[in-house]
């Protein structure tokens, strides 16, 4: 049975370019343009997350980097936590819900400090079972976890975690394809019914992370059981950055919204054996033998 609902989250991500006056933008037009309820960013603590050496080495794509090493890039587009919750303010004036992913063990505590109605754990850090304990004792929230680049056994790991602490019911799990962009063939949308099947009996609500460019799939992922549905968002996908090309630009983001909202619509059984509508068109051309 599909679900009359579906959830667009807009993924900003550090789409944002370190420019807190764009992310503020990029809220606006979301809220008023696109009409996008749930907007996502990113919290990490870099020297937490990276090592000495790859805090230190250059960026791989040096071509993306705001800064000389990998660290310092990191850090040019990082806000602070208090940059965070004047977003989130802005968010609640403009009528749309901030959401954040969480990168490490630091970023949790602070994130959960703004009473958020829900975190995310990025496929990078699903295997972070500090992090993930401790959003199941101390988080309110949903929480949300991505399964890109994740071996079967690890998920199962996941699972058993959240279950322990009693928080499947919390639970949304994001099929996703850790690539930027995606081709067609390797979203894999039947981990979407796989998913579906293996954990909503549990309470878990089922997400498509789609990092693919363009806005045809997103549709099916409803019928195959999706709840959820997250795209990276710009204001341009020319900017400097690697997750530029794989986002929706606003009209893109918009139309998205148009179209789940359509197909949320058509997705009916028959009311009645001759609707309304059929009638006229019944009496006119009905041929009886």
């Amino acid at each position: 049975m599909i679900k009359k609902k579906i959830n667009l989250v807009a993924e900003v991500g550090c789409n944002h370019k370190g420019d807190f006056e764009i992310a503020k933008k990029m809220i606006e037009n979301l809220a008023v343009f696109c009409n996008v309820k749930f907007i996502k960013f990113q919290k990490r603590d870099n020297k937490t997350l990276l090592s000495k050496k790859e805090y230190n080495s250059p960026h791989p794509n040096p071509e993306n980097s705001y800064g000389k090493t990998y660290g310092d890039h990191r850090e040019f587009l990082e806000f602070s936590i208090n940059q965070h919750k004047k977003l989130v303010k802005h968010c609640k004036k403009n009528n749309v819900d901030y959401s954040c992913s969480s990168w490490d063990i630091k970023s949790a505590k602070e994130l959960n400090s703004l009473k958020l109605n829900h975190i995310k754990i990025p496929s990078a850090c699903n295997l972070d079972f500090q992090m993930i304990s401790y959003l199941c004792k101390e988080f309110k929230g949903k929480i949300h976890i991505s399964l890109g680049m994740t071996k079967g056994i690890e998920e199962k790991k996941i699972i058993n975690l959240v279950k322990k602490y009693n928080r499947l019911n919390d639970l949304v799990l994001y099929a996703c394809t850790s690539g930027y962009p995606v081709p067609l063939e390797d979203l894999n949308l039947l981990e979407i019914e796989r998913l579906s099947n293996n954990y909503k009996k549990y309470g878990c609500e089922i997400g498509f992370s789609g990092h693919y460019s363009g806005i045809s799939i997103d549709n099916l992922a409803i019928l195959l059981g999706a709840t959820w549905i997250e795209r990276h968002f710009t204001l341009n996908r020319t900017w400097k950055g690697t997750d530029h090309a794989a986002s929706l630009e606003p009209d893109g983001m918009r139309r998205l919204k148009i179209n789940l909202e359509d197909t949320l619509k058509a997705l009916n059984f028959k009311k009645k054996e001759i609707l309304d509508i059929e009638k006229f068109q019944r009496k006119k051309l009905k041929r009886f033998i």
